[in-house]
């Protein structure tokens, strides 16, 4: 990150007065930690999950939960935002300068959080300690005075909206702006479709199909059925591929399981399931999850390229590697991580990692790929490539999907941007169904 201003920077600490030091704001901390954040995402190209570190510092949980909702929120608005600052400056600043940053991170607060505009620059202002940062507050002035505002809904990056104008068309680009701004419900799968009407009673919730509720946010840990196992939460289409293999009827491998959601709902379904994840740390909470739920799977740490099953199985499902731009209404970093060429080079992978998977299946079996990805590239491409003797499409069926979705002609399901919006939306999501002879 660059500073235009090269004199050595005053070091103090938060919250404590020192001789010939301004002491800082109260709340400086949690913007400084968004900082970090937004510097790990936008300039080491890291994901927000993983540069939570930086927040994982501060003792005040509020604290971190701040920083975390400031900078997912830049995310959100970041092309808005910058057209704004850009505005108010006689020449564009650099993208990666620390007063850009400062400014974007007052201006969210100010704009779009409802922060008061004089701590909203006065916690921004040491963030440029040792920089401009007359500068910074000049330009947030200008826009406070000029009485500023930020579009609604957000607009995409222009790469994005250009990417998926291509593939979806305008009007799926509207409504990823929606869905971008939209806080996204709280998606519950039931270990037990048959009690849905019970649960959505006790939860106050609907149900979009058999075995799903959709409620507003909660504390997850509080509602009635956590400590049972009654459910776990799931987006609605993240749950649709493992639905697609409906009882259990003999053994599943659940390739790539982590997050863990899918091994349960096969678990839950009577399959004998092995589930194959190749980072510790994930299937050590799927496992909790799994006790949690009195539900049991075998769990392999492996990498699926290098693995291999001792015997085929009836069933595969392969929750492939990808981008993860469907998921991009929790997780708007990926907007901004996301590169062409990273789509391609994952496209490559999934082809691979679909014909490995594809030999483990049984006769008379079925395989599901599946990503959490809107680029086509990735979903349809693939599934159109894989040619593997004695495998055909198996077509999805409407009835085995919530109403608002509908197969291709393909028979494949495409979950685009905006999906089921009126109900509260669903991730971006892509599968197919393969049966072989």
């Amino acid at each position: 990150m660059t500073t235009t201003d090269r004199r050595a920077p005053r070091k103090a600490q938060p919250g404590k007065a020192q001789p010939g030091k301004i002491e800082e704001p109260q709340g400086t901390p949690a913007r400084r930690a968004a900082l970090k954040l937004l510097d790990a995402v936008l300039r080491q190209g890291l994901p927000l999950e993983a540069a939570l570190g930086a927040a994982n510092g501060l003792p005040n949980p509020a604290d971190r939960g701040l920083a975390r909702a400031i900078a997912s929120e830049v995310l959100r608005r970041l092309p808005d935002l910058d057209d704004l600052i850009d505005s108010a400056t006689p020449k564009p600043m650099p993208d990666d300068a620390k007063a850009r940053f400062a400014l974007r991170i007052a201006l969210v607060q100010a704009l779009a959080m409802g922060t008061p505009a004089h701590a909203a620059i006065a916690t921004a202002l040491p963030l440029v300690d040792g920089g401009p940062r007359r500068l910074v507050h000049g330009v947030f002035g200008t826009l406070m005075r000029g009485e500023a505002t930020l579009p609604e809904p957000p607009s995409l990056l222009p790469e994005v909206a250009e990417r998926w104008s291509l593939a979806w068309g305008d009007d799926a680009i509207e409504q990823a702006r929606i869905s971008l701004a939209a806080r996204p419900a709280l998606d519950l799968t039931l270990a037990d479709p048959s009690a849905t009407a019970h649960w959505a009673e006790q939860l106050g919730a609907t149900s979009l199909m058999p075995g799903h509720l959709r409620l507003d946010n909660a504390d997850v840990t509080g509602l009635p059925g956590f400590e049972e196992g009654a459910w776990w939460v799931q987006d609605l289409s993240a749950s649709l591929p493992a639905r697609l293999l409906g009882k259990g009827a003999g053994t599943v491998l659940d390739l790539c399981a982590a997050p863990g959601g899918k091994t349960l709902q096969l678990a839950a379904a009577g399959w004998q399931v092995t589930a194959v994840e190749m980072a510790a740390k994930r299937l050590g909470r799927l496992s909790e999850n799994l006790a949690r739920m009195n539900l049991t799977a075998d769990l392999v740490e492996a990498d699926v390229m290098q693995w291999t099953p001792a015997a085929p199985a009836d069933a595969v499902l392969l929750d492939a590697p990808c981008s993860a731009t469907g998921i991009f209404r929790r997780h708007p970093d990926v907007l901004h991580r996301v590169k062409p060429r990273a789509i391609a080079d994952l496209a490559a992978i999934q082809a691979k990692m679909l014909v490995r998977a594809a030999r483990w299946v049984k006769p008379g079996g079925r395989l599901v790929y599946a990503v959490c990805s809107l680029e086509p590239q990735e979903g349809e491409a693939v599934a159109r490539a894989f040619s593997l003797p004695g495998f055909a499409i198996d077509p999805v069926r409407v009835d085995e999907l919530p109403a608002g979705l509908v197969p291709t002609e393909e028979g494949f399901i495409r979950v685009p941007p905006g999906a089921l919006a009126e109900a509260g939306g669903c991730d971006g999501f892509f599968i197919v169904r393969f049966r072989r002879d």
